[in-house]
């Protein structure tokens, strides 16, 4: 009430017209009488201008007053149910503004400032009387003494009348809440009783004053309490009174939703009528005019199956068309496949028939008994075989001289006969390629890997198959992260920041490692330049291992192992990672040491399964002298790199790395096995020593040697290896230690004698 009074009194003083004077209407106004109301007076209603939206345009709406909310809503237009809005009149304030159109005024309420405009100005002033005298009647009424009467009746949707008989409960509520009152009196009265009987027993001053403070402390608690009841007390009231407003609101809302559906209603019935009459003007229609209608539906229907049978005839013999055309095509695609492979291994005939003729031409060349114009003859064969540009398919284009990971297919020979070396085994390289041209291995690891993440592989007997015969090169980095990752899974969870923390320390081996940098993989595209990134990269993680394994640090051949990781991993920290179970989980203890002693007794494992394996070539090497351990040691130590063409190489390390060191035994022995019948052709020392340089190099039938390594050098037990190495190492430590007692006495031996006279003083200590 206070509200709506500064309102009434800030928009009479900054209106300059009097309201007070506006009794009635002016003539010519738009406001009409609306139903009665509660009271049977005329409701206030009528249209104005209001002005909304983003341009500020006036829109001619329809206002009515509600006394009940004492609200004014506004609607399109008169028949309208649902309004556009609501102003709620409580709190707003009325003004005129002087600088205005004529009659414009403002209604202004906390939540916003709605501006309208009459059809003249006595008009808008009689508006304005209006809404302030309905809003001090609602608030007579509603601060009147029969409020909660006046409330009931508005909950109730009835008139507003005398007020109803006083009802039992609240009159129990009040005897209850008068007894809670005196209980709490009289024990305010007992305490109070207690306080001066102590304050009068006490004995001296200071009791008596610390009873005074006590007392002094609960009365300002109890004055805080309550305040605090007070303002529990306002909120209660305010959520009340908030409360009342939205049961208002809500009654408003149920009201105007009724209005509504009663109007929905009255559609309906009015739809309903509609229909009921455009049925009953339809069965009343000519009868003949349906008759001709059925009659032609009838004949369209009849034409419609005639060219539903043309066009069933016309799909048959079409089928039919498809169906030899489609047959000749898969008799022409089976043709042309057909050719393919004939052409293919004809094609793979002709390289080889080519191998073998420049072949026998190497022979003849080494030949000595042929006389000068035959050697002669020879020669310029060899040099037209060298000189002629190969047939399309034989030659390699300049694109293919290296495979994916950069190493060359066929190596560079500089010596004449290297180059023809070459030539023989490149022809042969592109036999075994048209010869198996079809892949079903990359359809067996795509079916083997479908659906799998690389924490769902695990060992099985169909993975050490699809390993044995090579991985693709496009799953090969995601198996070999899963093999590596299975290897070192223990010190990875316990260190997984192992690469980072060290790959920049500096290390003692650091001079050694940037030496051999430029030594590795020197035929490789990724290592070839000086300034390829690769080098740094290589660096960097063989820095890193230095300080994961102090016990090894650096050793000439690792930094090759970590090459070839590098290279299929395509990650700095994985080929760490691959270089970590190489040396510490796959290899043997102490492989990689300053003495070597495991590598030495893998040298003497693999002469032991040589004379069981290949008896003939091992009593050969052995009757001219030859020790195989010279040549297979670097093997062994890096595992076949730079020693295998890639084709090879790689598939090698697809089972090496599942299967472990026991592979590297099965390939070198698979290897002697290959060219065992031209070693055993070969009866001089030296020639034996430079054939087994190079001889690795010219292997080219992969699937041979793999079917050798893997069927052929069966069985294999990996017990046995492991006790026959475990006996080598006890043999060479017993060695080992024989050699440092020699040593011992050696020195000893060879001492000078110390010189004759007095032992010096010896110093005396407590």
């Amino acid at each position: 009430s206070s509200s709506s009074s500064s309102s009434s009194s800030s928009s009479s003083s900054s209106s300059p017209w009097s309201l007070n004077n506006m009794e009635a209407p002016p003539p010519g106004s738009q406001v009409w009488p609306r139903p009665p109301g509660a009271a049977g007076e005329p409701r206030l209603c009528g249209f104005l201008q209001k002005q909304a939206g983003p341009l500020r345009a006036w829109k001619r709406r329809w206002f009515s007053y509600e006394q009940n909310q004492n609200q004014l809503f506004y609607f399109r237009s008169p028949q309208d149910v649902a309004p556009l809005g609501r102003i709620r009149l409580s709190g707003a304030t009325f003004t005129c503004p002087l600088n205005a159109e004529s009659g414009t005024f403002h209604i202004q309420t906390p939540e916003r400032t709605f501006i309208l405009k009459a059809v003249s100005q006595e008009l808008m002033l009689y508006w304005l009387q209006q809404l302030q005298v309905k809003r001090w009647q609602h608030r007579d009424t509603s601060t009147g003494p029969d409020r909660t009467n006046t409330n009931n009746n508005n909950l109730t949707g009835g008139s507003a009348g005398p007020a109803a008989p006083p009802k039992p409960e609240p009159t129990l509520c009040v005897l209850q809440e008068l007894v809670w009152i005196l209980h709490k009196a009289l024990e305010a009265s007992q305490l109070e009783k207690r306080s001066c009987s102590e304050f009068l027993a006490a004995q001296d001053e200071q009791r008596r004053l610390e009873l005074l403070r006590h007392g002094e402390r609960l009365a300002a608690d109890l004055r805080a309490r309550l305040d605090g009841a007070k303002m529990e007390a306002e909120a209660l009231r305010r959520r009340l009174d908030d409360r009342d407003a939205q049961l208002a609101e809500l009654q408003e809302e149920v009201r105007l939703l009724e209005e509504k559906n009663a109007a929905k209603q009255q559609v309906i019935m009015k739809l309903t009528d509609q229909v009921t009459s455009c049925l009953s003007d339809f069965s009343g229609s000519d009868q003949n005019q349906n008759h001709q209608n059925h009659k032609q539906l009838q004949q369209q229907m009849e034409n419609l199956k005639d060219d539903l049978a043309a066009y069933q005839t016309q799909n048959r013999f079409l089928n039919s068309e498809i169906y030899q055309l489609t047959k000749l095509w898969r008799k022409s695609s089976e043709q042309e496949r057909s050719l393919m492979v004939k052409c293919a291994y004809l094609e793979a005939t002709n390289c080889q028939m080519e191998s073998r003729y420049l072949g026998v031409l190497r022979r003849l060349q080494e030949a000595k008994a042929l006389a000068p114009e035959q050697q002669e003859a020879v020669q310029r064969l060899i040099q037209d075989a060298l000189g002629r540009e190969a047939k399309g398919v034989v030659k390699l284009s300049a694109d293919r001289d290296h495979d994916e990971y950069g190493f060359k297919i066929v190596p560079d020979y500089e010596v004449e006969d290297m180059k023809l070396l070459a030539k023989i085994q490149a022809l042969e390289i592109r036999g075994h390629s048209l010869l198996h041209m079809e892949r079903p291995l990359l359809a067996r690891w795509a079916q083997y890997l479908a659906g799998r993440s690389e924490d769902d592989l695990c060992p099985s007997p169909e993975l050490k198959a699809l390993l044995r015969s090579g991985v693709p090169q496009q799953y090969r980095q995601r198996v070999w992260r899963w093999l590596v990752r299975t290897r070192t899974r223990t010190v990875w969870e316990r260190h997984p920041q192992r690469y980072q923390q060290s790959r920049t320390s500096p290390h003692p081996a650091c001079r050694q490692i940037q030496l051999d940098l430029h030594r590795t993989l020197t035929t490789n595209q990724n290592f070839s330049s000086p300034s390829s990134p690769a080098l740094q990269q290589l660096r960097r993680v063989l820095l890193a291992f230095s300080w994961q394994n102090p016990a090894v640090g650096y050793c000439q051949g690792l930094n090759r192992l970590a090459a070839v990781a590098l290279l299929v991993l395509q990650s700095e920290e994985d080929a760490f990672w691959c270089l970590v179970a190489l040396v510490d989980a796959i290899m043997p203890q102490d492989y990689y040491t300053k003495n070597l002693l495991a590598s030495q007794a893998d040298q003497r494992v693999l002469k032991d399964f040589m004379a069981e394996k290949l008896p003939r070539l091992a009593a050969h090497l052995e009757g001219h002298g030859v020790d195989v351990s010279l040549v297979t040691f670097n093997w062994f130590l890096v595992v076949f790199v730079e020693s295998l063409p890639s084709d090879i190489l790689l598939p090698l390390w697809d089972a090496f790395l599942y299967e472990g060191s026991k592979v590297i035994f099965r390939f070198a022995l698979a290897l002697f096995k290959y060219k065992e019948d031209d070693l055993l052709k070969i009866h001089d020392n030296v020639e034996i020593y430079q054939y087994l340089r190079f001889f690795t190099k010219t292997v080219t039938d992969s699937r041979k040697l793999a079917a050798i390594a893997f069927c052929d050098m069966n069985p294999f037990p990996r017990r046995l290896l492991r006790n026959r190495r475990a006996l080598h190492l006890e043999r060479l430590q017993g060695e080992l230690q024989e050699l440092e007692e020699q040593q011992k006495e050696f020195v000893t031996e060879s001492a000078p004698p110390l010189p004759c006279g007095p032992a010096p003083p010896t110093e005396q200590r407590g």
